[in-house]
């Protein structure tokens, strides 16, 4: 069992810059495949960025790809997504995911809460 605990989303304006975290109770973590997900009002959750249980590969949606970085710190149980050059079309309730089982990098067991992002035009 995994708890996942999403934080540092809050309002910024288009063009700005935000760092979220995700820190991860559990003792095998660095085992763990992590992702974060986004979902927008009156849309389906989507997939935003993916990294590998050691950090050395990772995946992006297209619409994210050259602004955002996804990288994890095993000796913290934490995950980050380093968001630049955000757009009002970011905005959305943003989702730490993990999973121990390989397979679809966009399949996951493990949900946290979800943490706020608003970017402002």
């Amino acid at each position: 069992q995994v708890q996942l605990v999403e934080s540092g989303g809050g309002l910024v304006q288009a063009g700005g810059s935000l760092r979220l975290s995700c820190a991860a109770a559990g003792r095998t973590f660095s085992s763990y495949a992590m992702a974060w997900f986004r979902q927008a009002p009156g849309k389906e959750r989507e997939f935003v960025a993916a990294i590998r249980w050691n950090g050395d590969v990772t995946t992006y949606a297209g619409s994210v790809k050259g602004r955002f970085a996804i990288s994890r710190d095993n000796a913290k149980n934490t995950v980050y997504l380093q968001m630049n050059s955000l757009k009002p079309d970011d905005t959305a309730v943003y989702y730490c995911a993990a999973k121990a089982s390989v397979g679809s990098i966009y399949e996951y067991d493990y949900w946290g809460q979800g943490t706020q992002v608003t970017v402002s035009s």
